[in-house]
């Protein structure tokens, strides 16, 4: 408790426990891991290849190598970082605490194969990629430690369920802030759970791209010592294994461009949701819902009547501030100098900031439709006092029938800022030199029913 009241980052402290399961992906530690799995699978991938110099090399081998990655603990981490202060490089700290553990193993004849012909790029840009694709298909059944899929998923599952609940609750709709055709509340849910749905679908279908070729990319290193291995073949098998795409032609880093389009998607996602609380917000503050109250919780430290839209208003402003960092991820990542500058390396380091002010935001959106309770005699009583907006349904209807300038004859009717109630229709039906049938379909209209499809 007293690291996290020290924390500088609220997703260190205050949120902490909403987002704890990113440690194990977005934490330094976690980076480190990953970079250590690319060396090895790496080293391994190389031990295969017809080299000379791995001769003797058993197989068996191979799981005590994997066993590094797979019990990695924190004191690993801890002994990285300190070789890490002597080189003043991180990759190459992983590297020399992997050519130790060669050493402890017995393989130490081979450990000038650790890291062969690479750059540091080529472990972070598929590094990276690949603990991005971790998290994104990480799943676990604790409801409030899970993945970005899961929490997803559980917010479509509450709007789709209130959309079904609210149904036949016919609406009055607003737009430009006033009174329009009349709508179904569970209609104006279903909206947004569609459009995340959609969104969701272009996430999936973009690929976790990784660049393996060298200090330019084109091989140099591999090509010079071993001419007569097909190294870009080798390096889209390695990284393919790993559920990765490779990325080429590239510079010395991956290009970014998926992975910008991801962060931009994620992005589009929050506005959606974004989109979703300030809705609820306003029909808060109409009064077309109230929430539930929560014994011993305060609204207001002034005033003791007030139950604030809290949750969806922190989701709102998490949603804001995650997407200022992937719009900048997004716009700076695929932009670098020549063939490398270091800038990607600084901001590659807080994805999971970005990520992290989601998911607290996801749960709160979801904590605020918990609390909904409908107030459906507020929403009645709102059609019953708009009686005006069945005027666009007469007026089709006479344009139907072909009746004379029908919008003309509805405009001076409802722009007269007398009183438009359903008195005032059923004598303006009366006057209409038309058809009896078509009086009666007119008079039959009323805003509770005038909701389309």
């Amino acid at each position: 408790m007293k690291q996290r009241i020290n924390s500088i980052s609220p997703i260190d402290g205050r949120y902490f426990d909403k987002v704890q399961v990113l440690s194990n992906f977005f934490s330094e530690k976690a980076l480190i891991k990953y970079r250590l799995k690319i060396e090895i699978e790496y080293f391994i991938s190389l031990s295969k290849l017809d080299i000379k110099e791995f001769k003797g090399w058993n197989r068996q081998n191979d799981k005590h190598l994997r066993k590094i990655y797979l019990e990695f603990n924190e004191s690993d981490a801890l002994e990285i970082k300190k070789i890490e202060t002597i080189t003043n490089h991180d990759v190459k700290a992983v590297e020399y605490f992997l050519k130790k553990k060669f050493e402890t193993l017995g393989y130490e004849k081979f450990s000038e194969f650790i890291h062969f012909g690479l750059t540091s790029q080529d472990i972070n840009n598929t590094a990276i990629p690949l603990l991005i694709k971790d998290f994104l298909e990480f799943e676990i059944k604790d409801k409030n430690n899970d993945g970005y899929y899961q929490q997803i998923s559980r917010l479509i599952d509450k709007i789709e369920e209130k959309s079904k609940k609210y149904k036949n609750i016919s609406m009055l709709a607003k737009t430009h802030g006033q009174p329009a055709s009349p709508t179904k509340l569970g209609k104006e849910f279903k909206v947004f759970s569609t459009r995340i749905r959609e969104q969701i679908k272009l996430l999936k279908k973009i690929p976790h791209s990784a660049k393996f070729g060298g200090a330019t990319g084109n091989f140099n290193a591999h090509h010079v010592a071993f001419p007569k291995i097909q190294w870009k073949k080798f390096a889209n098998d390695f990284v393919s294994g790993l559920g990765l795409k490779l990325s080429y032609p590239t510079t010395q880093i991956e290009h970014y461009d998926n992975l910008a389009a991801l962060f931009d998607n994620l992005s589009r996602i929050n506005n959606i949701v974004i989109d979703f609380n300030q809705d609820m917000w306003l029909y808060i503050s109409m009064d077309y819902f109230k929430q539930k109250i929560k014994k011993g919780e305060i609204g207001s430290s002034a005033m003791p009547h007030k139950v604030n839209p809290i949750d969806f208003e922190n989701s709102e402003g998490n949603l804001g501030l995650a997407n200022s960092i992937f719009n900048h991820l997004s716009s700076k990542l695929p932009v670098s100098r020549l063939q490398r500058d270091l800038t990607d390396s600084t901001v590659l380091r807080n994805i999971g900031v970005p990520i992290a002010h989601s998911i607290v935001a996801i749960k709160s959106t979801i904590k605020g439709i918990d609390k909904l309770l409908v107030n459906q005699e507020k929403i009645n009583e709102e059609l019953n006092k708009n009686w005006i907006v069945v005027s666009e349904a007469i007026q089709t209807i006479l344009r139907r029938e072909g009746y004379p300038h029908p919008y003309e004859e509805l405009k001076k009717l409802t722009r007269n800022n007398k009183k438009i109630d359903r008195e005032v229709f059923i004598n303006f039906i009366n006057s209409l030199n038309i058809n009896k049938n078509i009086k009666e379909e007119l008079k039959k209209i009323n805003p509770h029913n005038y909701t389309g499809i």
